[in-house]
C-alpha cells in the first residue's frame, strides 16, 4: 500500500483570508496604546493624525503586499518574498527576527494580556508562585497564557478548518463588540462637551512626563521636537496594526491566491483603519485628553493617565459605570483571543516554509495526517511560552520594532527589485500607485525608523542587535546542509 502523501490544501476563502487578516491585527492594543501616545502629543489633532497615518501605512503596506502575493501564492509569505528579491541570507534574517521574537513575542504578548483581563473575573490568578527579588515573579497569569498558547497550538494541529472556524467566529464577535463600543460611546459622549473641548486647542502639542515623586513635567512641542516626538510615539499605533502580513504566511492554503490574497490585504487593513479611528473619536468624545495621575474619577485621570493606560475601560466607566469595566475586560479577552487563533494559525507555515528551505528544524517541514505543519507549529507554542516565563517578551518586542520597520521597507523595495530583475514575470495583480505609493511608505517608513534611532537609541541597536545574532545561526543551517 502507497503511503498517502500529506500537502497543504486550499481550503480557504476570500472571508476566511480577511478574518485572519482583521482578526490578528485587532488584539488589546486599540485599548491601551492611546494613552501613552496622548502623553506624547497631548493634542487630540495630533492623536488623530497618528492614527490616520498609521491606517494609511499599513493599507499602502498592505496594497504594494498584494504584487508579491499575487506573484509567489505559497506557503512563507514575506519570507518567501525577501529570498526571491534578496537570496537567502536576507530571508533567514527575516525568518529569525519573525521566530526569535516577532511572531512568538506578539504571541506571547497578547496571551499574557488575555491573562491579565482573565483576572478581573478571577482575581486568583494574581497570586504569585515564585518570586526572584523585585524584578522578576511567575504568577497563575503566565501559567494561563501558557495554557491559552498550548490549546490554540492544538486546535490547529487538528486541521486548517478547525483554525479558520475558531478565528471566524472570534473575529466576528470582536468587531460585532468594537462597532458597538463605538456607537454607544459616541452615543453617549455626543451628548456632553468633551468632544468639542478636546478639539478647541487641537494643534497645541505637548509631551507630559510623569516624574518619580508623583508630579508631572509638561513640554511644549513645535517643529522639529514635535516631529521627532510623533515619529517615535506613532510606534505604539503601528504594533497596534501589526500582523497584517500574516496572511500571507498561509498563502499555500487559501483559494485563488493571486486574488483573495491582495483582496483580504485591502479589506482587512480598511475595516481595522476605519475601526481605529472611529475607537479613538469614540474615547476623545468620552474622556478629556489631559488629566492628572492620582485623578479620583475616570474623568480626572482623562485619557493620559487612565488607570494601568486602560483607556477602553475608562470609556466603558463612563458609559456603564462601573459594570463597563467588566464589560470591557469580557470584549478584550475575546479580542485577545481571537488575535492569537490567527497568529498561531499563520505563525507555524512561516516556520514549515524554512524548513522545507533547509533554515529551520527539519522536522518542522513535515506535515500530519490533517495537512498541517504540526511540529512547527509546537516549536512555536513552546518559543512563546518561554517568552511568557522569562517576563521579557515586552522588551523583546520593543527591541524588534525597528528591525521589523526595515523588513517591511526591505519587502516592498523588493517589489522593484524584481520588476527588474523579472520583468515578464506574471503579475495578476500590481502594487497600487506605483511606484509613488511604495516611494512614499518607504520614505515616510525611514522617517519615522530615523526618529527612533534618535529618541530610543539602546532598544534600536539591540533590536538590530537580535538580527545580526542571525548571521552566524544562517551559517550553521548552511554547514549542516
Amino acid at each position: 500500500m502507497s503511503e498517502t502523501k500529506h500537502e497543504l490544501k486550499r481550503s480557504l476563502g476570500l472571508i476566511d483570508a480577511t478574518s485572519l487578516v482583521a482578526g490578528s491585527m485587532i488584539g488589546s492594543g486599540i485599548f491601551i496604546v492611546t494613552s501613552q501616545m496622548a502623553r506624547d502629543v497631548g493634542s487630540a489633532g495630533w492623536l488623530i493624525v497618528l492614527w490616520l497615518i498609521t491606517g494609511l501605512l499599513t493599507m499602502s503596506a498592505a496594497l504594494s503586499y498584494g504584487e508579491l502575493a499575487g506573484m509567489m501564492p505559497t506557503a512563507g509569505g514575506q519570507f518567501v518574498y525577501i529570498q526571491r528579491a534578496y537570496g537567502k541570507l536576507a530571508s533567514f534574517l527575516y525568518g529569525w527576527t519573525v521566530f526569535t521574537v516577532i511572531q512568538t513575542g506578539v504571541i506571547a504578548a497578547v496571551a499574557v494580556a488575555f491573562a491579565n483581563y482573565t483576572a478581573v473575573f478571577f482575581p486568583a490568578l494574581e497570586n504569585k508562585i515564585i518570586e526572584f527579588g523585585t524584578n522578576y515573579s511567575f504568577t497563575n497569569k503566565q501559567i494561563l497564557a501558557m495554557v491559552s498558547i498550548v490549546l490554540l497550538t492544538y486546535i490547529n494541529t487538528k486541521g486548517v478548518k478547525s483554525g479558520k472556524t475558531l478565528q471566524l467566529i472570534f473575529t466576528f464577535a470582536k468587531l460585532f463588540a468594537l462597532f458597538a463600543l463605538i456607537f454607544f460611546g459616541l452615543y453617549v459622549g455626543l451628548q456632553s462637551d468633551v468632544l468639542a473641548d478636546n478639539f478647541t486647542n487641537m494643534w497645541q502639542a505637548s509631551q507630559t512626563i510623569s516624574n518619580p515623586d508623583g508630579s508631572i513635567s509638561v513640554r511644549q512641542l513645535t517643529g522639529v521636537a514635535l516631529l521627532g516626538v510623533l515619529g517615535a510615539t506613532i510606534i505604539n499605533s503601528l504594533f497596534s496594526s501589526d500582523a497584517w502580513n500574516n496572511v500571507t504566511f498561509i498563502a499555500g492554503e487559501i483559494k485563488e491566491p493571486k486574488k483573495n490574497i491582495p483582496r483580504s490585504l485591502f479589506l482587512g487593513t480598511t475595516i481595522v483603519t476605519i475601526i481605529y479611528i472611529l475607537a479613538n473619536i469614540a474615547y476623545l468624545a468620552l474622556l478629556p485628553i489631559s488629566g492628572i495621575p492620582d485623578g479620583t474619577t475616570v474623568a480626572e485621570n482623562g485619557i493620559m493617565f487612565a488607570a494601568q493606560d486602560r483607556v477602553g475601560a475608562a470609556a466603558a466607566n463612563v458609559m456603564m459605570g462601573n459594570i463597563g469595566v467588566f464589560v470591557m475586560a469580557g470584549l478584550i479577552m475575546v479580542s485577545t483571543f481571537g488575535c492569537n487563533t490567527g497568529l498561531v494559525l499563520a505563525g507555524g507555515r512561516i516556520f514549515y516554509a524554512m524548513a522545507k528551505d533547509g533554515l529551520f528544524f527539519k522536522k518542522a517541514a513535515e506535515l500530519n495526517q490533517h495537512d498541517v505543519p504540526e511540529k512547527a507549529l509546537w516549536v512555536q507554542c513552546i518559543w512563546a511560552c518561554v517568552l511568557c516565563v522569562s517576563g521579557k517578551y515586552g522588551d523583546l518586542l520593543t527591541y524588534a520594532t525597528f528591525a521589523s520597520l526595515l523588513f517591511y521597507m526591505l519587502t516592498i523595495y523588493g517589489i522593484f527589485i524584481l520588476r527588474k530583475k523579472e520583468p515578464d514575470a506574471e503579475r495578476p495583480y500590481k502594487a497600487f500607485g506605483y511606484p509613488f505609493i511604495p516611494v512614499l511608505y518607504i520614505v515616510i517608513t525611514a522617517l519615522i525608523c530615523f526618529a527612533l534611532l534618535v529618541n530610543d537609541t539602546v532598544n534600536t541597536g539591540l533590536g538590530l542587535f537580535i538580527v545580526a545574532l542571525g548571521i552566524p545561526v544562517y551559517y550553521l543551517f548552511m554547514k549542516k546542509g
